[in-house]
């Protein structure tokens, strides 16, 4: 049997995703992934406070709270990949580990800013978004997580092999994510 897993890319309208922007030229420059279709969790290595994007580390993400409710227009693409019941459960068991010892986890904001200059800049416990996404695929050895470049980029994941494209469009108004919206409000 196969499961799903989300990737869900975004860009917010705030200072530092335009100033990103600016730099990558890029559609999007954040991704994070979720267990579930209606995209409740997202995981990722993000901001921990909506107000202060300086304050970085792993975090739990909702469209409903936090960053995303805080930025609405924030548009997103949604691509889904099929992964084997074994990868599934590791990594949701992984997931849900990282996040409960999240203070051991910081943002890689070095690395970040070298990324922007081809320059690559691991750091132990310390990742970017997209670095923590490709160090996911290569830890559970995720089928085409070799191809992806050695600075990768939230865009690089639209062409990974296998994704399908399910959404496009302002994260508020992911159809899944409105049966969450329904309940949190």
């Amino acid at each position: 049997m196969e499961k799903e897993i989300y990737l869900v890319l975004t860009q917010t309208s705030s200072n530092l995703s335009r100033a990103i922007k600016a730099v990558t030229g890029q559609q999007f420059n954040h991704i994070s992934i979720s267990l579930s279709s209606s995209l409740d969790p997202m995981f990722s290595f993000g901001r921990r406070h909506p107000y202060n994007p300086f304050w970085g580390g792993f975090v739990k993400e909702y469209i409903w709270k936090g960053t995303f409710y805080r930025f609405p227009k924030t548009k997103c693409q949604v691509l889904k990949l099929s992964v084997t019941d074994e990868q599934y459960e590791r990594l949701e068991n992984f997931l849900e580990e990282m996040y409960a010892n999240k203070d051991n986890y910081g943002y890689n904001f070095v690395g970040l800013c070298l990324a922007a200059f081809q320059h690559n800049r691991a750091s132990d416990n310390k990742f970017y978004c997209s670095e923590f996404i490709k160090a996911l695929f290569l830890e559970f050895q995720i089928e085409g997580a070799e191809s992806l470049p050695d600075i990768p980029h939230p865009c690089d994941f639209l062409k990974f092999p296998g994704v399908e494209s399910v959404y496009v469009g302002r994260l508020q108004d992911y159809p899944a994510g409105q049966r969450v919206a329904a309940s949190v409000k």
